[in-house]
């Protein structure tokens, strides 16, 4: 289990919101990414979300900016942990 909590913090996210954490590892492409997007705009807009997968989310990268989100991902050696919030 991540703590998303201090995953945020190391990724410079605000601390002091809701969180939901999406575990992508398993989803073959582009599950990830629809599945993301998905849950982000369903999500109350103050809530930060925790994207665990294996690989950087390369294709979402330019879809959360072109939709206002900022994010900051972190590799670890056995996943991808990406911090995605509304500023």
């Amino acid at each position: 289990m991540v703590d998303a909590e201090a995953v945020i913090a190391e990724a410079g996210g605000p601390t002091d919101r809701p969180t939901e954490t999406l575990d992508a590892r398993d989803l073959p492409p582009p599950e990830p990414l629809t599945t993301s997007l998905e849950l982000l705009a369903d999500l109350d807009g103050d809530t930060v979300l925790v994207q665990r997968n294996d690989r950087a989310p390369q294709h979402l990268y330019p879809k959360l900016a072109d939709r206002g989100y900022r994010y900051e991902t972190i590799e670890r050696a056995d996943e991808v942990l990406t911090v995605i919030w509304s500023p």
